[in-house]
């Protein structure tokens, strides 16, 4: 069970880790656009990279986890921890979503380079996405025990 949570936790990091940078850059490509267009469009690439990564890390750590001996796919397993996952997930998205998107608009506001504003409001927001998913995960039993 332990194991599971590290799994997650770093394909969460790995996830965030390019997705920071990728905006960086995105932020301040765009640096000559108004305040709240950088920051939406910065969160959006934020979105876009974070899950092509962490999807793709997910998927190969767990590819052989519902594998039946017979060589299918437990379908009732996969569809009952991809509920729990996307419930866990997705409260801790819309309280990373709006928690970055204040900290980059006030950032860029105070005049931060944009790319500091990026990093610094997605540290910010990763910190607290991960205590919220860790708790949600927990919640929603999702590494139970035999899972």
């Amino acid at each position: 069970m332990l194991q599971e949570y590290l799994k997650l936790n770093k394909n969460i990091l790995i996830a965030f880790a390019a997705s920071i940078i990728i905006s960086a850059l995105i932020a301040q490509i765009l640096s000559d656009q108004t305040d709240y267009l950088n920051t939406t469009y910065t969160t959006i690439a934020d979105y876009v990279i974070y899950f092509s990564v962490f999807s793709g890390l997910f998927y190969f750590d767990n590819r052989k986890k519902y594998r039946l001996v017979s060589g299918g796919t437990d379908n009732a397993k996969l569809k009952a921890d991809l509920k729990k996952l996307v419930t866990s997930l997705g409260i801790a998205e819309i309280v990373y979503t709006v928690v970055r998107w204040v900290f980059q608009y006030y950032f860029l506001t105070i005049n931060y380079d944009p790319y500091i504003a990026s990093i610094a409001s997605q540290g910010i927001s990763t910190i607290i996405y991960m205590v919220v998913v860790n708790l949600s995960v927990k919640i929603t039993r999702l590494y139970k025990d035999g899972n």
